[in-house]
């Protein structure tokens, strides 16, 4: 074969084979974007499913489409997206399943008035109620003068020191009340609160894009969540309270028996952080006494 139609074949094989490689670019490309609408949409689908009861293999009802443009979702729709990856796949059902209790052990850093930042190991007891109002929750923090512990349960709060059950100050019962109705749980189990979803305009803060969601519930207090719009998790939150403008970050997101917990928060008041949190422990589901929740 003469050498110039030789370099001429060789030249039209690798024009060929460039051609074949940019189309499967461009297909791979298509099939990514694909890839991860057709998650967000089954995560949507799950996330819904998952929140109603199981019926019986007889009656299961054929599923119905959920219909969802990824770019311009609804307040609800966030929320389920959000539920589907806190509760592993399984949506709200699994974290009522595997949430029934909750012992969690920690160090808070906390700031008093005067500045001075005293660390405070903790461990928590929480034992799951239909909504968070009748939620049953003690927290024994350990100061370095004193060792006390915060009950919430018939949505009351009552304070014990040395076995003895005390009336907790007015500033005591509103920081420990803000962890419980200004967290997680008030926009995950917005439902069973019966408190308001609103969509807010979306925001950029610090780089980071985020679904804004404004959760008032039956006493009129109102928290702003912001959430990734990529994870699907809650990155930050806000609220005011006396005039004061309150802040929570949560960073070290990390699976906890195929649940996602944040392992760190720090909470600002005004511009100043006092509060910072590290969870060391987490278990779901082990027994927790009903004697440690004394109603008076």
């Amino acid at each position: 074969m003469p050498l110039k139609w030789v370099v001429c074949y060789n030249s039209l094989f690798v024009w060929i084979r460039r051609r074949r490689v940019e189309k499967m670019i461009r297909v791979v490309g298509h099939l990514r974007t694909l890839l991860l609408v057709c998650l967000l949409m089954a995560a949507m689908s799950f996330a819904v499913l998952a929140q109603n009861a199981t019926p019986t293999p007889a009656q299961t009802p054929k599923p119905t489409p959920v219909k969802i443009d990824p770019k311009n979702l609804t307040a609800d729709q966030v929320v389920n997206a959000a539920l589907f990856f806190y509760g592993g796949g399984g949506g709200q059902a699994f974290l009522n399943q595997i949430r029934k209790t909750t012992l969690e052990r920690g160090v808070t850093n906390i700031t008093n008035g005067e500045g001075k930042v005293e660390r405070v190991p903790y461990q928590k007891f929480i034992i799951r109620g239909d909504s968070l109002a009748k939620e049953k929750i003690r927290l024994d923090q350990e100061f370095p003068a004193a060792t006390f512990s915060l009950i919430r349960a018939n949505e009351k709060v009552l304070g014990i020191f040395n076995n003895t059950v005390f009336t907790p100050t007015e500033d005591a019962s509103k920081v420990f009340e803000n962890q419980i109705v200004h967290g997680l749980e008030a926009l995950l189990r917005y439902k069973e609160n019966e408190s308001t979803l609103e969509l807010a305009a979306r925001a950029k803060v610090e780089g980071v894009d985020y679904y804004v969601l404004d959760v008032t519930d039956k006493q009129g207090r109102k928290t702003r969540f912001y959430v990734s719009s990529k994870r699907f998790l809650v990155m930050m939150l806000t609220y005011e309270q006396d005039g004061i403008k309150y802040r929570r970050k949560f960073y070290d997101y990390n699976p906890a028996q195929n649940t996602l917990v944040p392992f760190q928060t720090k909470l600002w008041a005004n511009d100043k952080v006092v509060e910072e949190t590290e969870v060391g422990t987490v278990t779901f589901g082990q027994k927790v006494d009903e004697s440690l929740f004394p109603s008076s």
